[in-house]
Order: structure tokens, then C-alpha cells, then sequence
């Protein structure tokens, strides 16, 4: 081969090398919690021989950050090595000393990361890498990177939790039937869906008249009725009391009373203790009051294969009168769950804002 060629061909073998890396480190970031209030970061240290000598990933907050877990794991082959890292390392002292600082410390000469840090009290570690002569390339697989985090970012971003509302409805529109009963418009496969989609958010939120009327227990539990290692903490919100045998105050999880009506202040207090995934299921007024607000990013909906004609509607009035303001969403997914559909859909901004 020419010099030339010769160049091309290390530049692309060695580009291939980064993405394979970056996927791992993905893969490892998976491992980590969901609802954890800091995010899911994996990282790959790999020798100047191109040999795999350390790997890590963050377990959740006052653990090891997946930088100084990988470094512990390579030990003194870190000289001279290239590290893979799902989010730039951060560059600020919390619970732990800074992964810049310990990445620079080991002899790492090149850094790879995909997503830039959106917390600005821990970004600026790429540049400080930089700064002191390593080599650091950012972007490589941000999209994938900050779909993994999706949640944890958009706080980051907008200040405020992701929310998710979840329904259950008939065919017609229904979550309970004319005598009020609700249970159960979906079957078993569904409702075991819910309990593991709760187990992977913040908080499950309901207001006091779904409180007081269900009187539901709102934790994440197993088909088998054990409960899953992490449990949301139950927000109930509206002014009313709640009776002290309420389920939802029983010791199996933690559960705060917010005492609004305002979607706005139950969202600020969530953020200011690091909750970045809310789970809505509130009734139709709680969730028209969100919808309303312009505070839903997504919608859950599980579809059952059933007709009641009357009976309480999934949502409360919205103030749309006609079809050319109807509130359309973006699918993201559509599964099946036994005889039952979940459907997974985006509220974008336009649609927001056309309504």
C-alpha cells in the first residue's frame, strides 16, 4: 500500500474500533438504575495493544462513577490507554473526586465520550482533559447515549421531570364503567406491564380523589406479588386528607402528600429531590390538568378489548371543540399484551402548541 492508503485504512480500522468500544460501553451503561438521580454511564479502558483492560459502569449515586470503576479494574495498564465513555466525564468533587481529574491521573492519553454533560455544575471535563494534552473526541453515538438517559437529560435541559401518563381504557374511551368500577378493564399480562414500568421511574403519581376513591397501594410489584427492588416514591397531590389506613401510606414504599392542585409545583418539588421520571396515574382530572398545562411528554395507554358505553372517561375535558385542534400524538411503539394493546406515544411540542 501506498503511505496514503495505507493511512485511510488505519484511520477506518481504528473508527471501527471506536464504535465497537462505544456500544460496549453502552451495554455496560444499561446495567445501571433507571430512577437513580444520577445518570447510566458505562465505560471501556483499552490498552496502547488494543486489548480490553478495564470496564465499569455507575451503580447509582455514592457509588464508584463507570470511569473509576474501569480504572480499578485496569490498574497501571491505564498508561498510555484510550477510554470509552458513555457521558463526558465529569469535572466537578461531589461524592466522588472528579473522573477528568482520575482519568488524567492514570495516564489515559485519549478519551472517547459520546453524550456532552447537560448538568452544568458537572460539565467541562472534556476541555480540562484537553487542556492538559489528551486527546478527547466527543459525539461518537450521542443519540444512543442520551436515549439511554432520555429522562435524566430532559431535567437536565427543562428543570423539570419527564412524565409519563399511563391509562387504561376500553375501546370506547372508558377507565371505569357507570357504577364506578374499574377493575380490571385490562388482564393480567398488561397490569404486570404497569408494575414493571413503575418499578423504572421516580414517582407514581396520583391525586387524592384517585387516592381516596381506588384507594390504591401504587407499588411495583411482581406477578408473583413480591415487591421489585426499587420502589417509586407515591406522590399524592391535592388538598383533601387522606385517611390513615389509606394503602398508598402503608411502610411498603415511601409516599409524599403534596397538598396542590398546581402540576407545576408537584413537578418543582420532584425535581428539587433529583426525580427525573414521573409516572401519572391520576385520574381524568389530574390528567387533564397536566395535559393542559403542556407538562406530559408521553403517554402509555393500555387498550382493552372491551365496550362499556357509558362510564367515566379516560381524560377530562380539554377545552378542544373541533377535530382541527385535536391533540395528535406521535407513536413510538405499539405492543401487544395478551388481548391487550399498550401504546406508546410522544406529545411533541407542535402538537402542544397547535392546541
Amino acid at each position: 500500500m501506498t503511505d496514503r492508503a495505507t493511512t485511510e485504512h488505519a484511520t477506518a480500522d481504528q473508527a471501527t474500533t471506536d464504535v465497537a468500544m462505544m456500544r460496549r460501553a453502552l451495554a455496560l451503561a444499561a446495567n445501571g438504575p433507571e430512577a437513580d438521580a444520577n445518570p447510566r454511564v458505562g465505560a471501556v479502558i483499552v490498552g496502547p495493544d488494543g486489548t480490553v483492560v478495564g470496564e465499569g459502569w455507575h451503580r447509582g449515586a455514592g457509588t464508584s462513577h463507570a470511569e473509576a470503576d474501569a480504572l480499578t479494574h485496569a490498574g497501571d495498564r491505564a498508561a498510555g490507554a484510550t477510554a470509552y465513555v458513555t457521558l463526558e466525564p465529569c469535572n466537578h468533587t461531589g461524592r466522588t473526586q472528579p473522573c477528568a481529574d482520575a482519568l488524567y491521573a492514570a495516564g489515559v492519553r485519549r478519551v472517547v465520550h459520546a453524550q456532552t454533560d447537560p448538568n452544568p455544575a458537572a460539565a467541562g471535563g472534556a476541555r480540562w482533559l484537553r487542556d492538559r494534552g489528551v486527546a478527547v473526541e466527543s459525539g461518537l453515538l450521542a443519540d444512543e447515549a442520551e436515549a439511554l438517559n432520555r429522562t435524566w437529560t430532559h431535567r437536565q435541559v427543562t428543570g423539570r421531570p419527564w412524565v409519563t401518563w399511563k391509562l387504561a381504557t376500553t375501546l370506547d374511551g372508558r377507565s371505569a364503567a357507570a357504577d364506578g368500577t374499574s377493575r380490571w378493564i385490562t388482564g393480567e399480562p398488561a397490569r404486570a406491564d404497569v408494575h414493571l414500568q413503575r418499578s423504572r421511574c421516580g414517582a407514581v403519581l396520583v391525586g387524592t380523589g384517585t387516592a381516596l376513591t381506588d384507594d390504591p397501594q401504587l407499588t411495583a410489584r411482581r406477578p408473583d406479588g413480591s415487591l421489585y427492588d426499587h420502589q417509586p416514591v407515591r406522590v399524592v397531590m391535592g388538598e383533601r386528607d387522606l385517611p390513615p389506613a389509606a394503602r398508598v401510606l402503608d411502610d411498603a414504599a415511601l409516599t409524599w402528600h403534596l397538598r396542590t392542585r398546581d402540576p407545576k409545583e408537584v413537578l418543582a418539588a420532584l425535581a428539587g429531590a433529583e426525580i427525573h421520571h414521573v409516572w401519572l396515574e391520576g385520574g381524568p382530572t389530574v390528567a387533564a390538568a397536566f395535559m393542559a398545562a403542556g407538562l406530559v411528554d408521553e403517554v402509555v395507554a393500555y387498550v382493552a378489548p372491551v365496550l362499556l358505553g357509558r362510564g367515566r372517561q379516560t381524560v377530562a375535558d380539554l377545552g378542544i371543540t373541533t377535530m382541527d385542534h385535536a391533540l395528535r400524538l406521535s407513536p413510538t411503539d405499539i405492543t401487544s399484551l395478551g388481548d391487550d394493546a399498550r401504546i406508546t406515544a410522544l406529545v411533541t411540542s407542535s402538537a402542544q402548541e397547535s392546541h
